[in-house]
């Protein structure tokens, strides 16, 4: 991902370490970058929540990875939100959308945390790193496990992956505008060679004090336009030690175009594209940012096969 050395409050990877313990940890702050995503549809107040931290924890989880390509977050379920898309390109372009049933959802939510059980219900999460058509694609699945998203994710690392992690995540409207603001906190370590029956009980002790430490961050702290993310660190983990790198910038962006939409419509058998014919203008809209792409019949003609 692309770093920039002077810090900014919004719209970032903020990576850093504790030293004493070699603690990784991200944090991510989105403020535009979310409220453009989720006000690009008219999404029911806690469709839009769920969505902002599905897309919160696809840049947290991105952020810890190496990997040159797309990173996406999918929910499949029977839940009232029935399908959630999230993800980030190594350059930092971030974007997502869901489905739901909008009869099924709950309407007096009191704008709380998002429950994965209630909006979301059964299925899995799966997480998949596309690195190119010429690389094999990483892709990770397990059942959702977990009250909420962040810990559904927890689950994933300690059936998949066998990786030590914490995470922590927050979406709700803030500041003067009353946008959507977002904010993560990710802290991980890696076994070390021999397991983790090998680790002394210093870096044991200094492990679970850091994801007591992260576990104070408040929910509003996450999202506090006002507070910048490297004077929240210091103030959750200065007494331990904590080095902050350059940060990786994000912003709302989808990959969608007219030539892409066009392309996708070339690989449809001769005889749907001959139905489309029929239709003076055929109206493809793309379900990440609702641009709508209109094609003629004639244009449709070229689409199809020679």
């Amino acid at each position: 991902m692309p770093v920039e050395s002077e810090p900014r409050s919004d719209d970032l990877i903020q990576p850093f370490q504790i030293d004493p313990f070699a603690l990784r940890g991200r944090l991510v702050r989105l403020g535009p970058t979310v409220d453009r995503i989720l006000s690009q549809h008219d999404y029911p107040e806690p469709v839009a929540a769920i969505l902002g931290e599905a897309i919160t924890l696809a840049v947290v989880l991105a952020g810890a990875l190496k990997y040159d390509g797309v990173f996406t977050l999918q929910t499949k379920s029977d839940g009232p939100v029935r399908l959630i898309v999230a993800d980030v390109s190594t350059e930092g372009a971030v974007r997502g959308y869901a489905q739901y049933d909008a009869d099924r959802l709950d309407p007096d939510w009191d704008g709380g945390s998002p429950s994965v059980p209630t909006l979301i219900g059964q299925g899995y999460i799966a997480f998949t790193v596309d690195q190119g058509e010429h690389t094999d694609r990483y892709q990770g699945i397990v059942e959702l496990a977990g009250a909420t998203l962040a810990e559904c994710a927890q689950h994933y690392f300690r059936q998949s992956e066998q990786i030590q992690a914490g995470i922590k995540l927050s979406v709700a409207r803030a500041g003067r505008d009353g946008g959507w603001r977002a904010g993560a906190l990710m802290l991980q370590r890696v076994p070390p060679e021999g397991g983790y029956a090998v680790i002394a009980d210093d870096v044991e002790d200094g492990w679970r004090r850091a994801m007591v430490l992260m576990s104070s961050a408040t929910s509003g702290e996450l999202v506090d336009p006002d507070l910048p993310p490297r004077l929240l660190l210091y103030r959750l983990f200065h007494d331990e030690g904590v080095r902050v790198y350059d940060t990786h910038p994000l912003e709302a962006r989808c990959r969608c175009s007219r030539e892409r939409i066009f392309g996708i419509l070339r690989s449809f058998p001769q005889a749907d594209i001959e139905e489309m014919r029929r239709e003076p203008v055929t109206t493809v809209t793309c379900e990440f940012c609702n641009t709508r792409y209109d094609f003629t019949g004639d244009e449709l003609a070229a689409a199809a096969p020679s």
